[in-house]
């Protein structure tokens, strides 16, 4: 349902700088391109599908009575995890098993071509594929993959890439009796000795933190329950600070300070964050001077600091809080280095004294400009790298200090993927970043910024001896909206497409939080290529691809251009001649199911087949209730519904609350019993209103996973499985059967 800010130990990055996991096709060129019948599929064709019980239930609020006749399905924690499930949670479970069963009897004549297409994706992985090495502080930190294994394993060499492997985490055998399991942030001590990680094996993103020594491969007797996931070591190499969440809300808000080899239950609190719309996180500077505590909400943020070699110090605060003022700290030298909007809607840069924090003191580095969103910066001696955004586009610029260089690197293709990737070494001059396109694999980049040579160190490989890049082409349009606005749509396919408006097109879209939703590679998605799908991703407002007026003309009263513009990207993809109505399919998942939710009820008849992934559609009723993970944090990207003018908004729009008696289109909805972000009961109801209220006979099924929360299954083929059940849905839709 949302993000959260990440602060992630540099000597760590390594990991997130991982190569991507994707695939490519088995299908030959000739055979990729087959004609196909639409099959005539109906429910009718299959036994009935489950029909929720109705139980009458009553919300009072501004003078309204709401009804809800499926609230009876939201379970709380404590019910879901007792060891002997009252009546209400063995209805509840009997309930979803209903629907998934009736999903597996609705997919089974697909089964065996969910097996070809596993085995095709998982094909084109290599499977014992490893991480580019990266050097931080005289080891090198990669993580790696074993041929048939779920889980990466996590390692370092030190000095020398021919030095002896160190094993830090092997999560398969961690794993290991396990259903799910997810291992959280990793973090080494200044000394290089001590690693600190987490583990999550229920799927609701709480980590238990624990420490290894990685001398002597022991793992401590310190266990911390109930964290974010992250730890940040303070120079003494034993006291260590973290983030933990309330039980009941998940909100992350209060920061500890543990001593190792001391009991968890004796850790002081250094920070708690009592306004109940923020949450709170720790990280370190990158000069690792500085332990960097943030406060942040929807639209602001506040920052303390604390030398990181007194850990027992008095923290400081850069700035106060002040609503609508948002920025975040690097640290160099003897100033802060700060990105923020005051007075820069698409933020900049400007830098304060470490003596003289508060913004009356700050001067600008590089001013505010209305063209160009600034994203982000990494701080070098002799470099300051910029991440920006221009058009809708990644861009990655490089200037020396003393201004006798400024230029932007270089990106082939019309639509792409750029970052800036782990330098944790702030002496180089080697920059090290990534790239990739929706027709170029996942590639990791090494730059001399003296010279500007570059080298490329690492392309994801696509195994299966079928791609060629040359056999695809990828474009980018601009719809215009029904307002006027220009909006970016990025399109990839086979090349050889015709524009005669009978390709299956499935259309892809996000569209909240600010969060850009990029034009990147996806070998899995080769799959659907292969077989004349045409791929597009929608860059609506609620994101911020075009600046920050595109992030707040998709937000609180805004937010019902997020639908629209999808619908008009979907009328266009129509009108150019890509698909038609009857072959064209969307997916979106979490609020990008919120949009699903929207607008299938705006326009049912655009789309033939929807995805709606762990959707949060009962807008209403999640923003009423404090008590669920996220609601508070939320109030200034939807609304506060206790507020009339909020309420009004948000239930125009809200999807569950705007089911109406309509034929909508086939659907398949998915969802995690132990999601903890949007809940399970929020699509089951959904399910159930809908099939009590539509007018077709249309296919509606729903896949709850019984293990698994918001990310869905934890092994990487174990997710595999979910997505060529997904494909096979959508070609089931088309009658492609193999």
């Amino acid at each position: 349902m949302t993000r959260y800010p990440l602060f992630v130990s540099y000597a760590l990055f390594a990991i997130a700088f991982m190569f991507a996991v994707a695939n490519s096709s088995c299908t030959s060129p000739d055979s990729s391109m087959a004609s196909h019948n639409q099959p005539e599929l109906k429910e009718a064709q299959f036994s009935t599908p489950p029909v929720a019980e109705k139980q009458p239930h009553i919300t009072e609020i501004h003078g309204l009575q709401l009804e809800d006749d499926y609230f009876w399905m939201r379970l709380s924690d404590e019910q879901k995890e007792a060891d002997a499930a009252d009546a209400q949670t063995t209805k509840v479970v009997d309930y979803l098993n209903a629907e998934n069963t009736y999903k597996t009897e609705v997919m089974k004549g697909t089964e065996p071509f969910q097996e070809t297409l596993f085995n095709e994706i998982v094909g084109r992985i290599k499977q014992d594929d490893q991480s580019v090495p990266l050097l931080d502080k005289g080891f090198f930190y990669y993580s790696r993959y074993e041929e048939g294994k779920e889980y990466a394993v996590y390692c370092r060499k030190p000095g020398s890439l021919e030095a002896e492997e160190q094993v830090m985490l092997n999560v398969n055998e961690m794993a290991e009796g396990f259903s799910y399991y997810s291992v959280g942030g990793q973090s080494i001590s200044t000394n290089n000795n001590l690693l600190a990680f987490s583990v999550d094996t229920v799927s609701r993103r709480e980590y238990t933190l624990q420490f290894k020594d990685l001398t002597t491969g022991q793992i401590l007797a310190d266990r911390i329950p109930g964290t974010t996931g992250g730890a940040t070591w303070a120079n003494d190499n034993k006291t260590v600070f973290y983030s933990k969440k309330d039980p009941v809300t998940l909100r992350s808000s209060r920061i500890f300070k543990h001593v190792l080899g001391t009991d968890a239950s004796d850790d002081v609190m250094v920070y708690e964050e009592t306004d109940e719309t923020f949450g709170c996180g720790i990280g370190k500077s990158k000069s690792e001077q500085y332990l960097m505590l943030a406060s942040y909400s929807t639209v602001s943020n506040e920052w303390r600091y604390l030398d990181a070699n007194t850990p027992n110090g008095e923290w400081k605060i850069i700035q106060p809080r002040e609503r609508n003022l948002e920025y975040s700290c690097s640290h160099y030298g003897d100033h802060f280095y700060i990105t923020t909007n005051r007075d820069a809607k698409n933020f900049k840069l400007v830098r304060t004294p470490v003596t003289a924090t508060t913004y009356e003191n700050w001067e600008d580095v590089l001013p505010h400009r209305e063209e160009t969103l600034l994203e982000g910066v990494d701080i070098f001696k002799d470099y300051l790298v910029v991440s920006e955004r221009t058009e809708g586009l990644n861009q990655i610029r490089i200037k020396r200090w003393d201004d006798a260089a400024d230029y932007y690197i270089e990106f082939p293709d019309p639509a792409y993927s750029a970052y800036v990737g782990a330098n944790p070494d702030f002496e180089t001059q080697q920059l090290r970043y990534g790239y990739n396109s929706m027709t170029t694999p996942s590639s990791v980049f090494q730059m001399d910024m003296v010279s500007q040579d570059t080298e490329l160190l690492k392309q994801q490989e696509v195994l299966g001896g079928m791609f060629d890049s040359a056999n695809y082409e990828s474009e980018r349009v601009m719809v215009e909206a029904r307002d006027g606005t220009k909006v970016p749509v990025s399109i990839v396919s086979r090349k050889g497409v015709k524009k005669d408006g009978s390709n299956p097109l499935l259309l892809y879209a996000y569209g909240s939080y600010g969060y850009s939703m990029d034009a990147g590679f996806s070998s899995t998605r080769l799959s659907l290529l292969d077989r004349g799908f045409v791929y597009a991703i929608a860059h609506i407002r609620g994101g911020q691809e075009m600046g920050r007026d595109w992030y707040e003309d998709g937000k609180m009263f805004n937010k019902k251009n997020t639908f629209t513009d999808f619908v008009d990207c979907g009328q266009a993809m129509v009108d150019l001649g890509y698909t038609s109505p009857e072959h064209l399919y969307a997916m979106g998942g979490s609020a990008g199911g919120l949009l699903m939710g929207a607008v299938i009820n705006m326009a049912p008849a655009l789309f033939n087949g929807v995805i709606a992934a762990v959707p949060f559609v009962d807008v209403i009723n999640t923003m009423l209730d404090e008590s669920i993970p996220l609601t508070t944090g939320e109030f200034d990207e939807w609304g506060n519904p206790k507020n009339k003018d909020s309420f009004d908004y948000m239930m125009s729009y809200s999807p569950y609350d705007n089911v109406k008696a309509q034929d909508y289109p086939h659907m398949l909805v998915t969802t995690g019993y132990w999601d903890s972000q949007v809940q399970y009961w929020e699509p089951a109801k959904w399910m159930a209103k809908l099939r009590d209220t539509k007018t077709d006979d249309n296919l509606l099924i729903m896949d709850c996973n019984m293990e698994t929360g918001h990310g869905g299954a934890s092994g990487r083929f174990k997710r595999l499985r979910e997505t060529a059940m997904e494909y096979a849905f959508f070609m089931m839709l088309e009658g492609i059967e193999e």
